[in-house]
């Protein structure tokens, strides 16, 4: 036991000598101790240590410089290439963001410093970035149904349960989301028959006697093998609850007299509920006239107004369940414009293949439905005189007074749209009979070139026949009164054109008789304007005429002997 006891005091002992022996040594190589000019002042700088991180993590950069000569100025990069946030370069702190990536990567982050002496270091760290897979997000989105509460629905429609909303945080693939999954979880089955493995899922709803609720689930899966599912639940109603699909069309703007087009639909997606009755009603200020107010596809005539009118139509549709559904379009009405020109005559309506005289509402906006012709044909256009559809004429006699409208005897016509005043051509064999044939001449406002005294094929009863003396000599002989004939301009003579007779001539035949054959290939008649066609020698060869049989126009040379209706006076 003796021995025992002096063992601690030996140890002891022994761990003094070699403290002792170790300072001695130290001592020894440093030369005897620490120093300043012992030590290393050189300028540097330090990045900090290597580090690894999850992607997308902020990362806080700071280097430390030692033995700076006044202020530091600092600039952090990266190798491959980073976004270092790093606003203020006098302060050594910086910020980043790691990228996504889809294993580990590393990044070498420099720091270089410069003090205001010009002394310059840099120092580098190695940033290892490590991938961190985050799920998917799965989202289902609906489009609402009019009318009803969210997330409700009627019987027999196609839905869309779409799925491309659907995320991942941590792509890093242009295409988030490398497959999707459609399960039905609750209701009647309604995905039998229909792909369930893409990013939209379309259905129909069914069509039951009770209400009932499906539910679907989505999963989505990342492109690196991470999921996420979620349910979306909608309430079908029963077929007896489903309204009937009603729609009143599109709002308008016409005037008052014009046709309004009342396209409406009524339908149902339950056969059951079929048909579906319906039944147009208006409000407003004004009474339009809705003709078959109980079909869904009909028109109405527009009131006649003195000011513009707001009319709102409604269509009512009812099924045999009793479920009613009411849609509504607006109408402007404006007051009819004074007229001044002629109207095309055509009251006819085309479809694709045909001509009808009925109301074409799938054509809507063609000449037959608008302008005074629908009026005429509406019965609602105040005319002066008469005439076929949106003509307005009145007879005048030898002496230019009015004639009844029945008088089988007269001189002139008036045009009450347009003013004019018309020669009506005879069968006497006299100076205006229908069968005598006109070169065109003019000596003035000729185009370059005067034309013909007499062109090939010409015939009337004067020794020129040409429309200069044609004029001449019915101004001589003062037709109705009147001393101030001419030949009419393109415009005036073309809106005599009847476009919507299926008789021929196309004229209103009442006012303008002897006209020509209806068997005739072509009944030209001259205007008074040259034709830039047929130019030679800078001179106007030719002049325009219009055909009563096709009523187009075309350029005819002055040489041609062709058919004069002349005319007077115009607004």
């Amino acid at each position: 036991m003796k021995g025992n006891s002096l063992l601690p005091c030996r140890i002891r002992r022994l761990l003094t000598e070699v403290a002792l022996l170790a300072t001695v040594l130290l001592l020894s190589a440093c030369g005897g101790g620490l120093s300043k000019d012992d030590t290393d002042e050189s300028f540097a700088v330090n990045a900090g240590r290597d580090r690894s991180v999850a992607e997308q993590t902020d990362v806080s950069l700071s280097a430390q410089v030692s033995f700076p000569t006044g202020a530091v100025v600092y600039s952090w990069s990266s190798t491959p290439e980073l976004t270092i946030t790093h606003d203020d370069t006098s302060l050594a702190t910086a910020s980043l963001t790691t990228p996504a990536v889809t294993a580990d990567t590393q990044y070498v982050v420099t720091v270089s410093a410069t003090d205001t002496a010009g002394q310059a270091a840099n120092d580098s760290f190695t940033l290892t970035v490590k991938p961190e897979n985050l799920p998917p997000t799965a989202i289902v989105t609906v489009d609402s149904w009019a009318d009803l509460p969210v997330g409700t629905y009627p019987a027999g429609v196609s839905l869309t349960f779409d799925g491309r909303n659907s995320t991942d945080s941590d792509s890093t693939s242009s295409e988030e989301i490398s497959a999707w999954t459609w399960l039905q979880t609750a209701g009647e089955d309604v995905l039998t028959g229909i792909e369930t493995d893409q990013s939209t899922l379309v259905i129909d709803t069914p069509v039951s006697d009770a209400q009932q609720t499906l539910t679907f689930s989505l999963t989505v899966v990342d492109d690196e093998g991470a999921e996420d599912t979620t349910s979306h639940s909608i309430t079908v109603l029963s077929a007896a609850d489903t309204p009937p699909e009603v729609n009143a069309g599109i709002d308008q703007a016409l005037f008052g007299g014009e046709r309004i087009v009342l396209a409406g639909t009524a339908t149902s997606t339950v056969p059951t509920a079929l048909p579906i009755a319906t039944l147009w009603t208006y409000s407003g200020d004004a009474a339009p006239q809705i003709v078959n107010p109980n079909n869904a596809d009909t028109y109405a005539v527009a009131p006649l107004v003195n000011s513009p009118t707001t009319l709102d139509f409604y269509l009512t549709g009812e099924d045999t369940f009793g479920n009613e559904v009411t849609d509504h379009l607006r109408v402007l009405v404006r007051p009819f414009p004074v007229r001044v020109l002629n109207d095309t005559g055509m009251t006819q309506q085309a479809t694709n293949t045909t001509l009808s005289a009925t109301q074409q509402n799938a054509f809507p906006g063609q000449d037959g439905q608008r302008g005074a012709d629908a009026l005429a044909d509406n019965n609602v256009l105040e005319k002066a005189g008469r005439g076929e559809n949106g003509f307005d004429f009145t007879k005048l006699n030898a002496n230019g007074d009015e004639e009844d409208v029945d008088a089988s005897q007269f001189s002139c016509v008036r045009d009450n749209v347009t003013g004019l005043v018309w020669e009506v051509k005879t069968t006497d064999a006299g100076l205006r009979d229908l069968d005598h044939r006109f070169s065109w001449y003019a000596e003035e406002n000729n185009g370059g070139a005067a034309g013909n005294l007499n062109g090939t094929g010409t015939s009337c009863t004067l020794a020129n026949c040409n429309t200069s003396a044609y004029i001449e000599a019915v101004n001589s002989a003062g037709l109705c009164g009147f001393y101030d004939w001419r030949l009419p301009n393109h415009q005036e003579l073309m809106s005599l054109v009847h476009f919507g007779r299926t008789a021929l001539p196309r004229i209103d035949t009442r006012y303008f008789p002897n006209t020509g054959a209806d068997s005739a290939a072509t009944l030209w008649y001259w205007t008074a304007q040259p034709s830039a066609d047929g130019v030679s020698n800078d001179a106007a060869q030719n002049a325009w005429a219009i055909d009563f049989i096709s009523g187009v126009d075309n350029f005819l040379n002055k040489s041609d002997a062709v058919s004069i209706r002349l005319v007077r006076a115009g607004r």
